[in-house]
């Protein structure tokens, strides 16, 4: 994966975040719409976490394949 790839990955995951941002009603964050809000922004919080674990795995192997 290079990594144009990865930081437009993450970008639409910033993306979806700020729109399940909007959807949830911080009044009642855990009924109706809000909840499903909340996982999405979970969802897209992993998926950039689980990007950014890839990228510096392939780095490591990278550096590993060079010695």
């Amino acid at each position: 994966m290079n990594k144009p790839l990865i930081i437009v990955l993450v970008i639409l995951a910033l993306g979806l975040i700020a729109f399940n941002l909007t959807l949830v009603d911080f009044d009642n964050p855990f009924q109706g719409d809000s909840t499903v809000a909340l996982i999405g922004i979970v969802a897209s919080l992993c998926a950039i976490v689980l990007i950014l674990i890839f990228a510096a795995s392939k780095k490591i192997d990278k550096k590993l394949k060079e010695d």
